[in-house]
């Protein structure tokens, strides 16, 4: 009991401090644990905040890759079913859109890429169609999944008028020669 006394005396009244090495530990284990918070916190919030400013933009809701399938009338007057796959990506902001579509039948096929950036409701951009070595210009309007686009090129000129709900779109492509149009509705894979 002096002992008792005599130490706690030479600590001023208090208590001499722990020397364990667990207690040191503990406070460095709780720094290293709210570092680690703030930085999942910060992480998080980066993310959700380029997920929104993407999404804020005329091609919100596009980015992905789709797929389905329609009709494609042939410059005779025919027409066949067509697969699809179309893929889009959405940069600058949600006012940038890069996109493949790709769609057969059992003897058409086209190949078509567009990128495209859309400003205060007007579009413009370039588009190729590999399959027969085809590239023009694009300039529309749209906003809000709705785009009517015209796509040029020496001796080709088609209208395109896209069509995006949620997870469902269409496309339909009406053109004055090469193939009379498409009409196309695809899902998000």
């Amino acid at each position: 009991m002096g002992h008792l006394r005599a130490s706690r005396a030479a600590a001023g009244g208090k208590r001499p401090a722990n020397n364990n090495k667990a207690s040191r530990a503990a406070p460095a284990l709780v720094v290293i644990r709210r570092l680690i918070f703030a930085m999942v916190a910060l992480v998080a919030a980066s993310v959700s905040s380029t997920a929104s400013y993407a999404q804020a933009g005329p091609f919100a809701g596009m980015a992905g890759n789709w797929s389905g399938g329609g009709s494609v009338t042939l410059d005779d007057g025919s027409s066949e079913r067509i697969r699809c796959r179309a893929g889009y990506a959405v940069g600058a902001g949600g006012s940038g859109l890069n996109l493949t579509l790709t769609c057969a039948s059992d003897s058409y096929k086209f190949d078509l890429r567009a990128n495209v950036v859309a400003d205060r409701g007007a579009l413009s951009g370039t588009w190729s169609e590999s399959s027969r070595g085809v590239n023009g210009n694009l300039e529309g309007r749209g906003a809000n999944g709705n785009f009517q686009v015209i796509a040029s090129a020496p001796g080709f000129n088609s209208n395109i008028s896209l069509t995006t709900h949620g997870n469902r779109q269409s496309v339909i492509i009406r053109a004055e020669s090469q193939f009379r149009g498409a009409n196309i509705t695809l899902s998000r894979s």
